[in-house]
């Protein structure tokens, strides 16, 4: 038995309460975010430069360092999505766009799956952020962004796993 109440609509994302029948046999009501999905981004330039958004987070009560990241539109695929949020956030065109994985960041409430790129071939375009985006691009040697990892600097789950998977394909990621 599955039954499902929107509670909540709002402009990204719904919350409902969901009555579910779980694999154990018993029966649970389920409060659940209802996200239609994200991409973000590990950009790094033609020279091993990251890119890092120092970018303002409310609920995180101030600001995050972090990779560039969207919602996804509607019929828009991750890929597309990608290259238009990199050029709006940091101002630059991507031309080569890797995946390097699919993360499901708050499995425990929320349907939300974020697809990471690896984003290359970088070249200066405009920047052209939402109203409530509030944000720096900085760009860091491969060294000083890990070194801001293990310092804890860097608290973004996106950002972090971002890093972790590119460890392996940027050989200057030590």
């Amino acid at each position: 038995m599955s039954r499902i109440e929107e509670i909540y609509k709002g402009r990204v994302f719904s919350l409902v309460r969901e009555i579910v029948d779980l694999p154990n046999g018993r029966r649970a009501n389920l409060d659940i975010i209802q996200h239609p999905g994200a991409a973000a981004m590990l950009p790094v330039t033609d020279k091993g430069l990251v890119l890092l958004l120092k970018q303002y987070r409310h609920a995180a009560g101030g600001f995050l360092w972090e990779i560039p990241a969207g919602t996804l539109n509607p019929d828009e695929s991750p890929q597309q999505c990608a290259y238009r949020e990199i050029e709006e956030e940091t101002g630059y065109r991507a031309e080569k766009m890797e995946k390097l994985a699919v993360i499901t960041p708050v499995p425990g409430y929320s349907t939300e799956k974020i697809h990471i790129f690896l984003a290359t071939g970088l070249t200066a375009s405009t920047q052209n952020l939402d109203q409530d985006e509030v944000l720096t691009v900085h760009a860091f040697s491969q060294n000083q962004v890990w070194a801001m990892l293990e310092k804890g600097e860097i608290t973004d789950a996106k950002t972090i796993c971002a890093l972790l998977l590119a460890k392996s394909t940027l050989p200057g990621l030590v």
